[in-house]
């Protein structure tokens, strides 16, 4: 049994545990407001907000409910556009009609939560976070301006805040129905889910957000072990000298977590390039190493920090290094009733510089054509260790071993990366496909090298790796 509170009421039901939550809202609570669209997670038009107690408050987040199962929402509040309204238009519906936000109406629903997810959120209540609390939306009807004028508008009343909580202003200034007051007391006398991490039979979950677009039939129709909803995989622990995340951490824990924002100053302008917000607030990491894509974002990410992975099978644990977990296109050393535990790093040290580069068809919410990323530790214009990566070169996602070596103990110069792309070039095996030829990803990847090194060694003359040949 499933039970979570829907708008104002507590819902349960017996459906199979892998029902999309958007079938779900649909057609057996028939609340037609959130829309089917693409089904995939990227329209945004089955937006809806998920409430979860943290920090003893009800943190909430829009997420695309084509991709969320009904198991990952057990003894959590789940908002549709149905739960927002009040006697009358609430402000944020307000600001849509003043600003002709809405033509044919169908993208409406998911704009307006979105927006009142930012209401609810604890970030900063600027215009450019309003905007990007939206960047999950598509409409084709407005061409955006419309509705960016109607997210400044929420913005600016969300500044009047002040230091008052947030549930306590939106509820005040009837932003949101004052039902909400009451939420975490009613999450908090939900039964809680005493289901096991390893039942024979079963398939572990993460966001799904991969998953549900690969395989939405065989997920629908299958028993659901949802590891977001274990606390233990949902941390971010450093240990002295070690980072450990859970393989249920999310994307969007990753950008506010103060420690990859202290390790990693560019963390928000890297994950940027990573899917919409909607989509970070549910994706799990250990979902997307497991996911095996050979473009993976995060995957690429984490092999530049050499990174290790625990798998759990319910009675045993191993470690296994990231680079070494894939075996083959789609092929891990991984079985069946293994999950990912946690990912560990070693932290950065001061003289450690990390960077991530993604070049795809559209800057944001595509997939690319080749990621690369890099994790260097220098002193006095020398190289002491180098870990390199890249996606989209080859059948899995790539530790480049050969240049990574290469790089020790080596003086930093312009012939150095000319000889690192050589030798990385030869790593590689690109086919060409929808998003470029061989060709084309051979210089992206010479060109992503470049770019690493001259971030990372600004002294480095821009004209001669501008100029100079990836083939020499």
């Amino acid at each position: 049994m499933i039970r979570f509170i829907l708008n104002e009421k507590e819902v349960a039901t017996n459906l199979p545990s892998g029902t999309l939550l958007l079938d779900y809202i649909r057609y057996h609570r028939h609340l037609m407001g959130t829309k089917i669209g693409c089904r995939e997670g990227d329209c945004g038009a089955c937006t809806v907000l998920i409430g979860e107690i943290k920090n003893d408050q009800v943190e909430y987040s829009a997420v695309t409910s084509c991709l969320t199962a009904l198991a990952n929402v057990q003894g959590k509040h789940v908002v549709t556009i149905e739960g927002l309204n009040g006697d009358g238009l609430n402000p944020i519906q307000q600001a849509m009609s003043d600003e002709s936000a809405t033509q044919c109406g169908f993208c409406t629903p998911g704009f307006v939560v979105s927006l009142a997810g930012f209401c609810l959120s604890n970030d900063d209540h600027d215009q450019q976070t309003a905007l990007a609390s939206i960047n999950g939306n598509i409409c084709r009807c407005t061409g955006y301006k419309s509705i960016e004028r109607a997210a400044t508008k929420v913005s600016g009343l969300m500044q009047k805040k002040g230091d008052e909580l947030a549930i306590d202003f939106v509820i005040g200034n009837k932003i949101l129905p004052a039902y909400f007051k009451n939420i975490k007391a009613r999450l908090k006398s939900l039964p809680t889910n005493g289901q096991q991490l390893t039942t024979k039979g079963q398939r572990f979950l993460g966001g799904g957000t991969d998953l549900y677009v690969q395989q939405p039939e065989a997920m629908v129709e299958a028993s659901i072990v949802p590891l977001v909803l274990k606390e233990e995989l949902k941390r971010i622990v450093v240990d002295e000298n070690t980072c450990r995340v859970g393989g249920a951490v999310t994307v969007s824990q990753i950008v506010s977590s103060p420690f990859f924002q202290k390790h990693f100053p560019d963390i928000q302008k890297f994950i940027k390039l990573v899917s919409s917000t909607p989509i970070r607030n549910i994706a799990t990491i250990g979902g997307n190493l497991v996911n095996a894509s050979p473009i993976g974002d995060l995957t690429i990410f984490f092999l530049a920090l050499d990174a290790q992975i625990v798998l759990n099978d319910g009675a045993r644990e191993r470690k296994v290094d990231l680079k070494d977990f894939y075996k083959g296109y789609k092929t891990l050393d991984k079985e069946a009733n293994e999950f990912i535990k946690e990912i560990s790093f070693v932290l950065p040290g001061s003289q450690t510089f990390f960077n991530f580069e993604k070049v795809s068809k559209r800057t944001h919410l595509d997939i690319a054509s080749v990621n690369s990323a890099v994790k260097l530790e220098h002193a006095n214009g020398t190289i002491l260790k180098a870990h390199l990566s890249a996606g989209g070169v080859g059948p899995v996602p790539m530790y480049l071993n050969n240049a990574s070596n290469f790089l020790t103990y080596k003086e930093v110069t312009e012939d150095l990366v000319f000889d690192t792309i050589e030798i990385a070039l030869q790593e590689i095996s690109p086919i060409s496909d929808v998003r470029g030829s061989a060709e084309y990803k051979r210089l992206l990847l010479g060109q992503l090298i470049k770019s690493h090194f001259l971030q990372a060694f600004p002294s480095l003359s821009i004209d001669v790796l501008v100029q100079g040949s990836n083939h020499r």
